[in-house]
């Protein structure tokens, strides 16, 4: 499938309609992507053809839903380029996914007098769970690295940090979901490997739009989410390494966990299902898999190639807008641009951006340190991309925060 976003759009149903009268303008894909026609089809399909629980019962149904259930995973080890499915751990979110790495090694791996290292411009989703780690009393100290006024990762203050060998876990984004600036993923591995650390990286906006993968990467654990890459909510992707899962307890007790249970003892299935306790989300596994073949039919680096030139022509427009003040301006950067606008709150912006029918995103970002890095308590508003957005949106916002800078004058 070659890439041509007005071919694109059409499988997108939701991009039809008009909001206020308007064309929707959706530039608020970093929250949540909208969905191609294919994984709301395969999901249907899924519920009204072959739904069962999985794993558990020995007739058709359940066999055929196991079997589609296992598929997704084979086909996220693919796409990430995984060495086994087994290292395919699914979740309910990128959030889950973190916490579980900070259960389950945090608690059970990790030794007191250790430290987790993260950074100023990471999500609450990979900084929440260490700060709960750390005040838990184990002895686990939290480092975290600066940002630059440029808003990129300040690797001498990294460096610094890994310096005394203490740094246990570098817990990292891949891609920044209000800079947008991409981390220079394969250095920062190098960095914590030759410190004596694993590392982890939030991937939640990178898979979206970047190709990753595992083996080249050489990190030890990985996380993204389904709903972010156009499939649907409820489901996540841990990747972690077989000999990191082997050392790793249990993050829930349950069914489907265990290889045996009785009163006095219990012994754990071997990964991933160790850390897949209870029913777990079949028909939105199924989604990520349409999602997943979606966008690998069209092509990461055609998806690149289109985000790379939105990028471009995003930043010249808003550079253009007297008033507009961009968070960050990292060189290595994707399609996710926060920013404030002159006398305006960025939730009164958000709020006329919608009158004009564009969709996009008002507060912090659920980056408030980041936000306080860079003075703006107050919150900014947020543009991010798809593969289905086009210059021609990135035009109509433009004129749109022009307009606007009139109106709040």
């Amino acid at each position: 499938m070659s890439f041509n976003v007005e071919r694109v759009r059409q499988d997108f149903p939701i991009l039809s309609q008009k909001i206020r009268g308007k064309p929707l303008v959706f530039l608020d894909s970093g929250a949540s992507a909208q969905k191609p026609r294919a994984v709301i089809d395969a999901m249907v399909r899924c519920m009204e053809e072959r739904y069962a629980n999985v794993h558990r019962g020995a007739y058709f149904l359940s066999e055929a839903a196991t079997e589609a259930y296992e598929a997704a995973r084979g086909a996220v080890a693919r796409f990430i380029n995984a060495a086994d499915p087994r290292e395919v751990i699914f979740t309910g979110n990128s959030t889950a996914a973190i916490n579980l790495v900070a259960h389950s090694w945090g608690r059970g791996v990790l030794r007191p007098g250790q430290a987790v290292l993260i950074s100023e411009m990471e999500h609450h989703a990979n900084m929440v769970p260490w700060q709960m780690l750390r005040d838990e009393g184990r002895g686990i100290e939290l480092r975290i690295a600066r940002v630059t006024d440029a808003g990129e990762l300040d690797l001498e203050d990294v460096a610094t940090k890994l310096a005394d060998g203490k740094v246990g876990l570098v817990a990292i984004t891949h891609m920044s979901n209000v800079l947008g600036t991409v981390t220079p993923a394969e250095r920062l591995v190098r960095m914590a490997h030759d410190a004596g650390a694993k590392i982890l990286f939030d991937g939640s906006q990178a898979a979206v739009h970047r190709r990753v993968d595992m083996q080249a990467l050489g990190a030890d654990f990985y996380a993204f989410t389904g709903h972010k890459l156009y499939g649907p909510t409820g489901i996540g992707v841990l990747w972690a390494r077989l000999e990191h899962q082997e050392r790793m307890p249990p993050f829930m007790g349950g069914g489907d966990m265990i290889s045996m249970v009785t009163l006095d003892r219990v012994e754990w299935a071997p990964p991933p299902a160790k850390f897949e306790a209870g029913t777990p989300p079949i028909v939105e596994a199924i989604g990520l898999h349409a999602a997943i073949d979606y966008v690998s039919a069209i092509g990461m680096p055609a998806v690149e190639a289109h985000e790379r030139a939105l990028v471009d022509h995003a930043m010249r427009r808003l550079s253009d807008i007297e008033g507009l003040g961009l968070l960050g301006r990292a060189q290595d950067r994707g399609g996710v641009f926060s920013f404030s606008l002159d006398n305006a709150h960025a939730h009164d912006l958000a709020t006329l951006l919608d009158r004009a029918g564009i969709a996009v995103r008002a507060g912090r970002h659920c980056a408030e340190p980041l936000h306080q890095r860079f003075g703006v308590e107050g919150g900014t508003v947020r543009a991010s991309f798809g593969l289905y957005t086009t210059e021609g949106e990135i035009d109509y916002l433009a004129e749109a925060l022009t307009k606007a800078r009139e109106f709040f004058a």
